[in-house]
């Protein structure tokens, strides 16, 4: 009797363990695996959408490279301007300013004569993104979060440049 009491107990735990690892094994570290990918592929496909960047060029002729730069709403822009002349900043410096709608680009730029102690920014809100003022063979990288949907004007504040040094950021 004592036999068959003792191979019952034995029994049950047996079985009752092995119940256990059922569920110790169960696909709870599946699912965190599931969840880690799906998590990385909405990353990844996010980030190549949401990612863009330009290339802007200047010289010492005052002229851009590109009189038109195109970018979704919402992308992360990066924005990389160079300077492929040879005079310095102080004779022939060129920024890249882009202004925000609504902007009188002539008084905007009067003001921005007036800066020259601040790489000719102006004081004020009415500025969406700008470079530091470079020279010949130099480049400056900003980044900025591309505005609501519109065509924004983008110039150069060094004096007497925006009249040349001017254009569209087309924002789709």
């Amino acid at each position: 009797m004592k036999k068959i009491i003792l191979s019952i107990v034995v029994l049950s735990m047996i079985l009752s363990s092995c119940g256990n690892e059922k569920k110790k094994t169960k696909t709870p570290e599946k699912d965190k695996i599931e969840q880690k990918e799906t998590v990385y592929q909405k990353e990844k496909s996010t980030t190549d959408v949401e990612k863009v960047t330009l290339n802007l060029g200047s010289n010492d002729q005052m002229q851009f490279d590109k009189s038109e730069l195109k970018v979704k709403e919402g992308q992360e822009v990066t924005l990389i301007l160079t300077h492929t002349g040879t005079m310095l900043k102080t004779v022939m410096g060129h920024n890249f300013v882009l202004l925000k709608k609504g902007t009188v680009v002539s008084d905007f730029a009067m003001e921005a004569m007036k800066a020259s102690d601040n790489e000719y920014i102006p004081e004020g809100d009415v500025t969406i993104a700008y470079t530091k003022l470079i020279g010949g063979g130099e480049s400056a990288t900003i980044k900025f979060i591309a505005p609501s949907k519109g065509v924004y004007d983008y110039i150069c504040s060094f004096p007497g440049h925006y009249g040349i040094m001017k254009g569209k950021f087309i924002v789709e």
